[in-house]
């Protein structure tokens, strides 16, 4: 699941990025609502509260478990992934706490484990736009966050070219191969294997990916409109 959602979350971050500019963020659980001040002032349409990472007790809290208690349009979408999580048998989705060494890779920071559960979320429920930040006692939470303006512009072959070097160099990926053809489906992009290659093409571009019998890429290039890179 982690592949699976690597580049294309990658991708909706960085025009979460370039459409709030330098911010601030503040959120009413009570009023479900979630806001963005600063560059780009932006009350989200809709909001939801997966979870929390607390360095106390070293776990990761999912909302529909918290003994705080939070209104139903809240929990809606974290209680959408516990039922993926029971369908297909994924146990971090469906346990109310899960200790941090118990999550892959065992990570121990907060912000570590809040991208995980994110990013797991993210694939469960086709919703690709997170948001995480500290909410007191270096505990972090995760939400889900939607509005128009986070909606992904058309693939074009200078972003999807960004997209796939920066995530190869910057994100943990453990099949390359997997994360390639998922990122195609989900934008929509021809893809077809050959073998150790894969073909990936878009209205303006085009990219030719070489794995190892591992699935991890060993060389890639990239047609922008007849310039090769």
């Amino acid at each position: 699941m982690q592949d699976e959602a690597a580049l294309l979350s990658f991708e909706h971050q960085l025009h979460l990025s370039e459409t709030i500019g330098e911010h601030a963020w503040e959120t009413d659980l009570a009023e479900h609502r979630f806001s963005f001040t600063g560059d780009h002032p932006l009350t989200c349409t809709d909001m939801h509260l997966l979870g929390s990472a607390a360095p106390g007790p070293k776990s990761w809290l999912w909302s529909w478990a918290n003994p705080a208690g939070y209104r139903d349009e809240v929990l809606e979408l974290a209680k959408f992934v516990r039922a993926f999580g029971e369908r297909n048998g994924i146990p971090e989705l469906t346990t109310p706490e899960i200790p941090f060494d118990a999550l892959p890779g065992a990570p121990t920071e907060p912000a570590a484990v809040t991208a995980l559960m994110m990013e797991a979320s993210k694939v469960a429920a086709v919703r690709w736009t997170g948001y995480q930040g500290p909410v007191g006692g270096g505990t972090r939470a995760g939400f889900l966050i939607e509005h128009p303006d986070f909606v992904l512009p058309p693939p074009a072959g200078p972003r999807v070219s960004r997209v796939l070097q920066q995530g190869l160099a910057e994100l943990r990926i453990y099949d390359h191969r997997r994360a390639f053809e998922s990122y195609a489906l989900y934008r929509g992009l021809k893809f077809q294997h050959n073998g150790p290659q894969m073909y990936i093409s878009g209205l303006d571009f085009s990219v030719s990916v070489q794995f190892n019998d591992r699935n991890l890429v060993t060389a890639m290039s990239m047609n922008l409109s007849g310039s090769r890179t």
